[in-house]
Parts: C-alpha cells; sequence; structure tokens
C-alpha cells in the first residue's frame, strides 16, 4: 500500500534550519508556531516538546520585544528542535536572538529600520550562519502596493517579496527561504506558482489565518495539496485557530495522503453504512487515540463489511473485515483469525504493535549486520 509519489518536486537551493535541511532533496519539514506568552519560559519549552513529540521538525517563536528576546535564551537552551524567531520592526530584537543561537529569523527586511539596520542584521546572520525566511503576508501588504493594485493580489505578494529579496541581495545573502501567505486559497496558490517559476530558493507554505480546526483543515489541504502536488513547497506550516499539535497531525496527514512523507499510522476506513458487522466509527476512533504515540508508518485498513473489506485488507500490514459476532484480521495480505468484535480495538492496538516492533527488529538486525561487514561489502 506504500506506493511511491509521482510527484516530482521543484528543484531548490538548501539551507539549513538548525539541523534540518530545507530545499533541495531534503524531505518537506512540517513547522507550527507556539502561542503561549513567549516570557512564561516553563510554558512555551512544554508546548514546543509537545509539537516535537508530535513529529514537529521545526518551531516559530514570536519575540516582539527584549524581555522575550531574553526569555528565548532561556527556550532555545532546553528547546529539542531548531526554532524560528519571529520579529517585526525592531532589529535589535533580531540582532539579540543571533547571538543565543537562533536558528532562523522570520523578518521582513523592509520592516525593520535603515539599510544600516538592515546590513547588521544581515552581518549577524551572515556570521552565524542563521538562514532568514521573508514572510509576506495578505493582511500586511505595503500601503503603496495596496494603492496600486486596490487590493491584495497575487502579483502584489509577489512584488512585495522581491522588495525584501533585493535587499538581502544586495548585501550578498543569499540563505533565504520565502512564504506568500493569505487567507484567500487562491490568492495564495497563484502567489506561489508565479514565484516558484522565478527564483529558486527555498518555498514556506501556508495558508494563513485558515480559520477553525474544521475549516482551516480543509483549506489548508486544498491549497497545500494543489501546490504540493505540482511539486512546490519545502516547508508547510497549517494555521488553525486549535492547539498547534493538531496543525502537525495534519501537516503530516497532508504530506502521507500524496505519499510525500510517512509517520504514523496510515488508517484505512470505511465511512460505515447498514452493512456494517461492528461500530466502524468507534472503533477508529479508539483505535486512533490509542496509537497517537506510534511514529513508524504502518498501513492499517478498517472495514466493516465483505464488499470492500477483503480487497484493502489484502494490501495492508493489518486490515479487519466485519463479520457477524466475529470479523476477519488479515496481516500482510493473509488471512489470520477471527476476532470477536467486542474486542476488536484491543487485538488491532496488539497486532500493530506487534508488526510495527517486527519492523524495527528487521531494520535494526539489517543496520547491525551492515555494519559488522567490511567497507567493501557495504559498498
Amino acid at each position: 500500500m506504500n506506493s511511491p509519489s509521482w510527484i516530482q518536486r521543484r528543484k531548490s537551493r538548501q539551507i539549513m534550519v538548525g539541523n534540518v535541511p530545507v530545499g533541495g532533496d531534503a524531505p518537506i519539514a512540517v513547522q507550527s508556531m507556539t502561542n503561549t506568552d513567549t516570557c512564561d519560559v516553563e510554558a512555551t519549552v512544554q508546548q514546543i516538546q509537545a509539537l516535537a513529540d508530535t513529529g514537529a521538525d521545526i518551531v516559530r517563536v514570536s519575540v516582539p520585544t527584549m524581555k522575550a528576546a531574553e526569555a528565548f535564551k532561556e527556550i532555545k537552551k532546553q528547546s529539542p528542535i531548531p526554532l524560528v524567531a519571529d520579529i517585526h520592526f525592531d532589529y535589535r530584537i533580531a540582532l539579540k536572538v543571533a547571538e543565543y543561537g537562533v536558528d532562523c529569523l522570520r523578518i521582513n527586511p523592509g520592516n525593520i529600520g535603515s539599510e544600516e539596520r538592515v546590513k547588521a542584521v544581515v552581518d549577524a546572520a551572515r556570521a552565524r550562519n542563521i538562514p532568514i525566511r521573508i514572510g509576506v503576508n495578505a493582511g500586511s501588504l505595503e500601503k503603496d502596493l495596496q494603492e496600486k493594485y486596490g487590493e491584495p493580489t497575487p502579483e502584489a505578494l509577489v512584488e512585495s517579496a522581491y522588495r525584501h529579496i533585493d535587499i538581502l541581495e544586495r548585501h550578498g545573502f543569499k540563505d533565504y527561504k520565502i512564504s506568500l501567505k493569505a487567507s484567500d486559497v487562491y490568492m495564495t496558490v497563484a502567489a506561489y506558482r508565479i514565484l516558484a517559476k522565478e527564483i529558486d530558493n527555498p518555498l514556506h507554505l501556508g495558508i494563513t489565518e485558515a480559520g477553525s480546526f474544521r475549516s482551516g483543515t480543509v483549506k489548508s489541504s486544498v491549497g497545500l495539496g494543489m501546490l504540493l502536488a505540482e511539486g512546490i513547497g519545502d516547508t508547510i506550516r497549517i494555521s488553525l485557530a486549535a492547539d498547534p499539535v493538531q496543525e502537525i497531525k495534519v501537516g503530516f496527514d497532508i504530506l502521507k495522503s500524496l505519499g510525500l512523507r510517512q509517520r504514523g499510522i496510515n488508517l484505512i476506513a470505511c465511512p460505515s453504512c447498514s452493512r456494517q458487522q461492528f461500530d466502524v466509527i468507534k472503533t477508529v476512533n479508539a483505535l486512533e487515540e490509542r496509537l497517537e504515540d506510534v511514529n513508524e508508518h504502518l498501513d492499517v485498513a478498517v472495514i466493516g463489511c465483505v464488499v470492500n473489506g477483503p480487497g484493502e485488507a489484502k494490501e495492508v500490514s493489518v486490515g479487519l473485515t466485519g463479520g457477524f459476532k466475529k470479523s476477519m484480521l488479515y496481516l500482510d495480505g493473509d488471512k489470520s483469525h477471527k476476532v470477536a468484535n467486542e474486542d476488536l480495538v484491543d487485538e488491532l492496538e496488539a497486532r500493530i504493535r506487534a508488526q510495527i516492533a517486527a519492523k524495527k527488529a528487521q531494520t535494526d538486525e539489517k543496520t547491525k549486520g551492515a555494519e559488522q561487514l567490511p567497507i567493501e561489502e557495504v559498498k
């Protein structure tokens, strides 16, 4: 079931955000942003840890004041993954977090002051190998661009991006990625399509201010799905008015659906109907909740009846086809045994964890064997 993606990704220049490669042939990074008070170090670190545990590759932290910059110093020391500092207007904050070891600066060079101030930030970033993310947002376009275009448009977003790009390029700085975000799906997609053809820098994708968990997930899935399917995008952030942990889960689900990254259980389940022989929805929800700690990839099918069940079950590592009082369990495509319907969740969880443990042991054995071979044989 683990089919390779047919997507041909856009060729982009690779930069490093801490120890995470972005662009080139690196996996598409999944990001989120803390919504705690940055000055509350304990709460912010806890949230970063929760995001990391869910699979986040990178986390962005807002640093609006010098007090927050001092807190960021402590947060950075405790963070298990690379951090991006989100900074606007005050170049001194950028210099301070650069000193404290930030992994990436999210700034717009055009709004942090004079040419001398921009140069100071660029020089600090260059000296410490810190990349910069240019973040263009339809809600904060320059006034003259709003007057020129009448309203936010894809072309206005791209023109704004080039203004910031020109500033960095003028100072000989090339380690930057760019985002062009709007809450409108079509505007966002059109802007990225334009810029993707004209530059080779990494692109950070997102539908900004997408909305609540449900509507924001739909908007983000549609917009990012269109771009990712065209090979555009090197990092993604799902912007939801919800727990940031959900942003990471949705991000990975989007990438999994396109075959771009695999993490955790790929759960195939029927929507259920009157043919179902057990409560599919209840079973799937309980199983998903129990397996939230699983990071390894495994395809699992839970189907309520024998119409589509056998076909799906034969294509996955663990499959279940509904039957009266007892349902048929498949392992690696073959019938294994029947399970009482009241025991389905317990049995499925046990079998899934056993499959994962077996795969891990097999991988470890191969790795151990390769390490023991002479260098010539490993090659």
